[in-house]
């Protein structure tokens, strides 16, 4: 599956139970980990985690089974799912503010486009 399309269902899946602010994050030649990353917000924790039950049954059912899952416990306000090509933060708005990790691939990118002048 290409790298278009893996985000295009993650961004169903996350989208069919109403995460918020989704995000991609295209990080090909960044980084050798995966291809995508993609940070996603639930309104509560309990929605964090049924945010990021959802995305793990539905990877499964297309035959993309997580890599790994950290953090999915009913109370936790960040849960990753490692699907190999994409890495997926589902996160309270809380812990989203506090981490930014969106400006930390912007600012990656920044210094690799400086370094490159």
């Amino acid at each position: 599956m290409v790298v278009e399309e893996l985000e295009q269902r993650i961004r169903e899946s996350l989208d069919a139970i109403k995460a918020q602010d989704t995000v991609a994050i295209d990080v090909r030649g960044r980084t050798p980990v995966t291809d995508l990353i993609v940070v996603t917000t639930g309104t509560s924790r309990r929605h964090v985690h049924a945010v990021a039950r959802n995305l793990v049954d539905e990877a499964k059912a297309v035959g993309l089974p997580p890599l790994g899952v950290e953090g999915d416990e009913p109370n936790s306000e960040w849960v990753l799912i490692d699907l190999g090509d994409a890495v997926v933060h589902v996160m309270t708005q809380e812990s989203r503010d506090f981490y930014r990790l969106e400006r930390m691939w912007e600012m990656d990118e920044a210094c690799a486009s400086t370094s490159s002048q």
